[in-house]
């Protein structure tokens, strides 16, 4: 199953219903696999190899970086898409971008991180990766009219032991 001296972690921001479902749902009719094992989620740390050992010291780490953010609003509105780069429709974030940026930027300042960099870090919630043009564009015109906005008040560290969905391990609540 892989290198138990290994663990394969994310932090996430969930999507609260019925907002979650709904994308979640949306992403797994466009034939996108992911949605059985993902749900709809603003990543705040993509899928990253950490030593088993180092949790302790890496859940310490979020429990400072949480603490020193305040709670606030993310409004998701409307579409957008990292084509031609990649094969991603993602719903956009219209308020919320500056603390995930924030967030995303605070939790890898622990030495037992080390974030996949190829891409910038921009903030979004994916509705399909992957899949056919045509469903592609389907999600694209589909919640192209999207809006919903929530209070965000904590984060998630999730673990993922290489098969299965990725499981919420703990929440770290904003503000202290």
């Amino acid at each position: 199953m892989g290198d138990p001296s290994r663990t394969r972690i994310g932090v996430a921001i969930d999507i609260p219903e019925p907002w979650g479902t709904m994308l979640t749902r949306r992403r797994a009719e466009a034939g996108d696999p992911q949605a059985a094992w993902t749900p709809a989620h603003v990543t705040l740390l993509g899928p990253t190899e950490v030593d088993t050992g180092a949790l302790p010291a890496v859940e310490k780490h979020l429990e400072a970086v949480a603490a020193a953010q305040p709670p606030f609003t993310v409004h998701l509105r409307g579409t957008g898409t990292f084509r031609p780069i990649t094969e991603v429709v993602f719903v956009s974030l219209a308020m919320g971008i500056s603390e995930c940026e924030l967030l995303a930027e605070a939790i890898t300042r622990s030495g037992d991180i080390r974030r996949d960099s190829r891409f910038p870090y921009h903030p979004h919630v994916t509705v399909a990766q992957d899949v056919a043009p045509e469903a592609l564009d389907a999600v694209f015109d589909d919640l192209a009219g999207f809006s919903c906005r929530f209070p965000v008040s904590s984060f998630t560290l999730f673990s993922h032991g290489g098969e299965g969905p990725w499981r919420p391990r703990r929440d770290f609540p904003l503000g202290g």
